[in-house]
């Protein structure tokens, strides 16, 4: 059997938009005169479609969608992935199905059976499970069609499985000669390379074909990658699809010959690549052309600036110097070598005055002596004021730059360099910041060495380093990758450590300030457990 793999990036909730591309993939499909077509789970609404999928008109509009779409089939054969509606009024009634159309009508549904409740993933919130798991026979082969998290749960893959039932292995049981999983895989560094092993395992034991299609694109924090994968017979990969785009292309169950071995390269090529993709399709589907960032002269705000530029073209990225009488005569130099490096705009405009003015306002209501950290936080804001009067005015998207070990620690300002519409390198630790800067300047130096080298800082007061406040960013990096992605608690962490007081007041600053993650923009995520969507931890809480 051939088909026709069409790697899609969708719009959630933009019927119209995501079947013309179904249509459209599927007549291309057609004319080459393959037997069936295939785009990835909830093709047609996008994913996560979330409370969308609550309201009636919602639903009747999708129903409406794939019924128009299903019309204009022949007998090539087509797989995408909807929701469907039951009407026994047992639990939601909702199913994340895949559907298989030809010769004009819907032939066969399939929902979903695993329904995952972890990190991003809240589907027990809108779906329920399929009643039954059944094959269907198409065109002289059994087809075992599943939807994502079904394929997941392979028992002699997983030595700790998080569901009792396997689909895909009750499909092999019935009969099927053909797999085919159409998925909505959330991108994490890794997660591709643990695919591929997984997939190729169950190819390879149950001696049948495995197509793995999965959608692309960013959806506000979560990128997907796509990378969708065919095996052959024997278990060997034999088509991938690009990374962070979309991508078409034809696989014949026949093929055998193992062409691919490396399908992820390294850390810093790939996060890299899923920032600027991320920060890219954000822009696009929000209908922003334009973004801004405030440069200080550190390396977070230069390797935000250098994505936004890869991203969005030198032409629409702007940036905002706004020194104080605490920034180095370096942290301006080293801003401006940058924006020559890059040809892009920029403004330079003091916060100083603005400043002295509102802390000799406050003096009427504070007295004569002024908090320390009161007068930092007054610095911030007002770069934040400034910052946000540019985005109105130009209709730019602020990008905030902090990165995930300051977020974690609350080592950042509310209503100040946390303003902005998308954190782009929020999941990133310090030290993967150092990371990617190099890789950034493998070749040619683009952020100045001097960025770089020097030692972080806020700026907001006299000779300010921030291992001032922080623990050495190793180790604190160490310890908050402990904590926040291993879900290792004090004990744990000291034994490895060494250092009950830096664990302790480490873990005390992450818990104090998840009031200040609630009010974040989004991050776009890049780890298996990243600040948002997939982290859920009470403000208010006594468990330290």
């Amino acid at each position: 059997m051939k088909l026709y793999i069409c790697q899609i990036n969708t719009i959630i909730g933009n019927l119209e938009y995501n079947k013309k591309k179904i249509l459209d993939g599927y007549k291309k499909g057609a004319e080459l005169g393959v037997d069936l077509v295939v785009f990835p789970e909830l093709a047609l609404v996008g994913y996560p479609p979330l409370d969308l999928v609550e309201k009636k008109e919602f639903r009747e509009a999708v129903a409406k969608a794939a019924n128009e779409i299903a019309s204009q089939t022949n007998d090539t054969g087509l797989i995408f992935g909807t929701i469907t509606a039951d009407d026994d009024n047992i639990g939601t009634d909702v199913f994340n199905s895949a559907v298989l159309c030809y010769d004009g009508k819907i032939k066969f549904v399939q929902p979903k059976s695993l329904i995952p409740n972890y990190d991003v993933f809240d589907e027990m919130r809108y779906f329920d499970a399929a009643a039954a798991v059944e094959v269907f026979e198409f065109k002289g082969e059994k087809l075992g069609i599943s939807v994502c998290e079904d394929i997941w749960n392979d028992a002699d893959y997983w030595h700790i499985r998080r569901y009792n039932f396997d689909p895909v292995e009750k499909q092999v049981d019935e009969g099927a000669t053909l797999l085919i999983n159409i998925s909505a895989s959330p991108y994490s560094y890794g997660k591709r390379e643990g695919r591929r092993q997984m997939l190729e395992a169950i190819s390879a034991h149950v001696e049948l074909p495995l197509v793995y299609v999965c959608c692309t694109g960013a959806q506000t924090e979560l990128v997907f990658d796509g990378a969708s994968m065919c095996f052959g017979s024997n278990g060997c990969l034999v088509k991938i699809a690009k990374p962070f785009d979309e991508d078409y292309f034809i696989f014949d169950t026949e093929e055998k010959k193992k062409t691919m071995s490396v399908v992820e390269r390294s850390f810093e090529e790939e996060v890299y690549n899923a920032l600027v993709y991320g920060l890219k399709d954000y822009c696009s589907k929000l209908g922003f052309n334009k973004v801004l960032v405030g440069l200080s002269g550190g390396i977070d705000s230069a390797l935000v600036t250098v994505i936004a530029v890869e991203a969005m073209g030198r032409e629409n990225v702007n940036v905002v110097l706004m020194p104080s009488k605490y920034s180095s005569g370096g942290s301006v130099k080293d801003s401006e070598k940058l924006i020559d490096r890059l040809g892009i705009s920029s403004n330079n405009i003091s916060i100083q005055p603005v400043v002295d003015v509102t802390l000799e306002q406050l003096k009427k209501s504070f007295g004569e002596q002024t908090k320390s950290i009161t007068e930092e936080n007054i610095q911030a804001r007002v770069r934040g004021l400034y910052l946000m009067a540019f985005s109105n005015q130009n209709n730019s998207l602020l990008l905030t730059t902090g990165n995930k070990s300051e977020l974690a620690v609350g080592y950042c300002t509310l209503y100040g360099d946390m303003c902005g519409g998308l954190a782009v390198i929020a999941d990133l630790y310090k030290t993967d910041i150092y990371k990617i800067s190099n890789y950034i300047n493998r070749d040619d130096e683009i952020i100045p060495q001097e960025i770089i080298d020097k030692a972080p800082s806020a700026e907001l007061k006299h000779n300010q380093k921030d291992q001032d406040s922080l623990p050495e960013y190793e180790l604190l990096d160490k310890i908050l990758r402990m904590y926040l992605e291993q879900n290792k608690e004090i004990i744990e962490i000291t034994k490895i450590i060494g250092n009950a007081d830096v664990v302790a007041q480490t873990l005390e600053m992450v818990d104090r300030n998840e009031f200040k993650r609630k009010q974040a923009a989004p991050a776009l995520r890049v780890s298996n457990k990243a600040f948002g969507y997939g982290r859920r931890y009470p403000i208010v809480q006594g468990w330290r």
